[in-house]
């Protein structure tokens, strides 16, 4: 993206509060959102939120305390601020920052507009992030100022990305940017965004999510609102999240566990929404206490860095309640841990893909240890899960195939690839989900492998496709493959093994020092092998299978 293609709001001007006036916009919001098909739609189920929960704490942020009539309030101004700036039905705004109320005004607002959201990765560098920007053509970009050592807005102004012609304009959360982006709503664009509520349908695209595979570039996953809305409907119920809950957020909101399964089922359900930037197990472990937190979903590294944590020894966690993990492996002594020395009551597992909308099954409360470990748990109501061989033959019951999906979790699709759409899901509208495992008697779910090479760090899915193509532009790099290998800490990270250009010389620090500045963390290869070459089968398909065995021999010598 060239500087000169955007009106870039930094400015750096003090304002005076300017919310203290914000109500003035959620007057001239029709009481027509409150009909039956309007809490088919996220802004609709913040307008009934507003309406059944009132003055309750809906977003509890340090110092900030929002109940949800001011929420919808703020997300009301938002959403008139995004008319005024152009922002048309079907058009699609990108965010680009961590947990933080701000990011959650930002989404609603623009779903008020009539637009999609892209959620950006915090983690990305400036050529991942530049690819899904022009991908999902985003007419605007809402971001943090730093973060985590990166300033997004100079990422995006970098000579070397290409060119981003459908980006018109950036505006930087939690700033005076922010401020002065509000100040564009008027009367006129208010009431503009009620007569574009009215029009709202469950059918309509609600967000854009970017998930990779094994193509090696990332896909925009489309889901509509009522998607979004029956399924974690269902999650929440199934979980039990009520008002009385205040949840921890630590998941990232550019993720369905923390957007979908995190701040939206709060809205769902009256509970509070605490926002967490970045996991650090004694903060984590310090917010339980000072804050009440009794909802503290995470993946499994989560809980083993609190109870591998000093801290956990001189603080109470008494207030846990629930807890939901999931992972390909979750040890019954982790379970077991977390109910005895952290104090939940509940502790879940589920099973998910984004094409899924984020969830397709979940145990139930009240599972054994066993159960949760070993299982994904039983399918969402209304959702069908069959298990077929490689001819798409459904297997019987204890069989281990391929996991097709079909119900209203299924995605709509890929954005611009029909192609990619068609081969994901079939004519009968089957989402054929590459993951290997069985179901049982009770229609317990299991994932066993892999069928699409992906890997996960630390809670994030990672697609050696994907990473090998970020690879080879380093210009030293002839060929690379990648492979996951376990990590006692993050489940698995990433090997590379590479083969580098004729007279390249390249050391593994330094190899691994490009990856860093090019390449998301959670992907940078912890490992990486120089060879002469990669296994290939006779077609000349790299043999992920055999670097796996290598590396696990080697471990094991």
């Amino acid at each position: 993206m060239r500087k000169k293609m955007l009106c870039y709001l930094r400015v750096t001007i003090i304002l005076l509060p300017i919310y203290t006036s914000v109500a003035n916009f959620s007057a001239g919001v029709s009481d027509e959102i409150m009909q039956p098909e309007s809490l088919k739609t996220l802004p609709g189920v913040l307008a009934r939120a507003a309406a059944v929960y009132g003055g309750s704490i809906a977003i509890e942020e340090g110092a900030q305390r929002l109940s949800f009539v001011e929420l919808k309030a703020r997300v009301d101004q938002a959403a008139a601020a995004f008319v005024a700036s152009g922002v048309q039905v079907g058009d699609r705004v990108a965010i680009w920052g961590p947990n933080a109320a701000s990011w959650i005004i930002a989404a609603l607002g623009a779903q008020s507009a009539g637009a999609a959201i892209v959620p950006l990765n915090t983690r990305l560098k400036g050529r991942e992030a530049g690819y899904i920007m022009r991908r999902s053509g985003a007419r605007m970009l809402c971001h943090s100022g730093r973060f985590l050592g990166i300033d997004f807005a100079e990422v995006l102004q970098d000579e070397s990305l290409p060119e981003l012609p459908e980006l018109h304009e950036l505006v930087e959360l939690d700033s005076t940017a922010w401020a002065n982006f509000l100040l564009r709503a008027t009367p006129h664009t208010a009431l503009e965004v009620t007569t574009r509520l009215a029009k709202q349908r469950p059918q309509d695209l609600a967000d854009v999510m970017f998930t990779s595979g094994t193509t090696g570039a990332p896909k925009g996953v489309m889901a509509s609102h009522g998607q979004n809305l029956r399924v974690f409907s269902e999650w929440s119920a199934i979980v039990g999240l009520g008002p009385q809950d205040r949840y921890l957020i630590v998941n990232p909101f550019f993720h369905a566990f923390g957007y979908k399964a995190g701040w939206l089922s709060c809205l769902l359900t009256g509970a509070t929404i605490l926002p967490m930037a970045v996991f650090d197990a004694a903060e984590v472990i310090r917010r339980i206490a000072a804050d009440r937190i009794s909802v503290l979903p995470g993946p499994p590294t989560l809980f083993q860095s609190m109870l591998a944590h000093p801290a956990l020894d001189r603080t109470s966690t008494s207030s846990l309640r629930l807890a939901v993990t999931g992972a390909a492996n979750v040890p019954v002594s982790l379970i077991e841990r977390m109910r005895d020395e952290l104090g939940f009551k509940t502790v879940v597992t589920g099973y998910g893909l984004t094409e899924s909308t984020g969830t397709v099954s979940m145990c139930r409360p009240g599972d054994d240890p066993q159960t949760i470990a070993q299982s994904c748990g039983a399918p969402l109501p209304g959702v069908e899960v069959k298990v077929v061989d490689d001819s798409g033959r459904e297997l019987p019951r204890g069989r281990e195939g391929e996991l097709w999906v079909r119900g209203y979790n299924v995605m709509q699709g890929y954005l611009d690839d029909p192609e990619a759409t068609a081969a994901a899901v079939d004519r009968e509208g089957w989402l054929h989900t590459g993951d290997i495992g069985t179901m049982d008697s009770r229609d317990y779910l299991r994932v066993t492998d892999r069928k699409k090479d992906m890997f996960i760090t630390g809670g994030f899915n990672c697609y050696p496709a994907e990473i090998e193509s970020l690879i080879s532009a380093h210009p030293a790099v002839a060929q690379v493959a990648v492979v996951g290998i376990a990590d006692e800490r993050l489940g698995e990270v990433a090997a590379a093994y590479v083969v580098l250009r004729p007279a390249a010389l390249l050391e593994p620090a330094d190899f691994i020092a490009w990856c860093r500045d090019n390449i998301a963390n959670y992907k940078v290869p912890r490992r990486v092998h120089f060879v002469d070459q990669l296994p290939t089968t006779a077609s000349g398909k790299v043999q992920r299978y055999a670097l796996r065995d290598t590396q696990t021999n080697a471990t094991k010598a």
